[in-house]
């Protein structure tokens, strides 16, 4: 199959629904903590921002700027972060990296909609951009955990 056929085949409909619905587009006003992460290969950026209640995501905005893979895996996690805890967030983080890099399942549930990327795993350079949302969510929660343990 050529390459672009690939293309063509790994941007499907639902991929393209999810990246022209992001959720949660608005900034927080006072979020715990804000990272921007930016994929090298393509130039890429999510910024999210979060606030914790206890030990769960309570607020979430995002400012999305990415190719229709980053959007979309945005897409998924902006619909399910909220409400879930640093561990759940982690895993989902890590079953997503297995998913891409060594064939592993999706995620599990809530985040199991980024199942729909299973197709980019053959697209090395892709990659970055389809973790940012999850790795810039993760990056925010240890900031707001070692704040709080100041």
């Amino acid at each position: 199959m050529s390459e672009n056929t690939d293309l063509i085949k790994l941007y499907s409909g639902q991929i393209l629904a999810l990246a022209a619905e992001i959720p949660h587009t608005d900034r927080l006003d006072s979020p715990q903590a804000t990272v921007k992460r930016r994929s090298p290969l393509c130039g890429s950026t999510v910024t999210v921002d979060i606030t914790m209640n206890g030990d769960r995501v309570s607020e979430f905005g995002q400012d999305v700027k990415a190719c229709a893979l980053g959007q979309a895996a945005a897409s998924v996690v902006g619909g399910a972060i909220i409400g879930r805890t640093e561990d759940e967030i982690r895993t989902a983080q890590s079953q997503l990296k297995a998913m891409l890099k060594s064939g592993g399942p999706a995620p599990d549930t809530p985040f199991d909609g980024l199942k729909v990327l299973l197709p980019a795993k053959e697209f090395r350079n892709r990659h970055a951009s389809i973790m940012l949302a999850l790795n810039a969510s993760v990056e925010a929660i240890e900031q707001i955990r070692k704040a709080n343990c100041a």
